[in-house]
């Protein structure tokens, strides 16, 4: 353990529970005083209403002539 408390994760168990760069874990003690650790996972819908809504949608043909007039680049 690092001194500011870090710990490095062997990666055998990071490819297991398929950890990858930012992930969040949960650190667990058991009754018998025995440490899991579980990644964070939430469900798809705890998403929703995280961006607002567009002002006025934009059609899929705006878009692509959107996209071809900066060159190609997201703008």
């Amino acid at each position: 353990m690092t001194s500011k408390g870090q710990v490095t994760i062997p990666k055998a168990i990071r490819e297991q529970l398929r950890l990858r760069l930012g992930d969040k874990l949960d650190l667990v003690l058991d009754e018998a005083g025995g440490l899991r650790v579980e990644p964070v996972t939430g469900p798809v819908t705890e998403l929703k209403g995280m961006l607002p809504k567009p002002r006025c949608p934009v059609a899929l043909v705006e878009m692509e002539k959107a996209i071809a007039a900066s060159g190609g680049r997201a703008l």
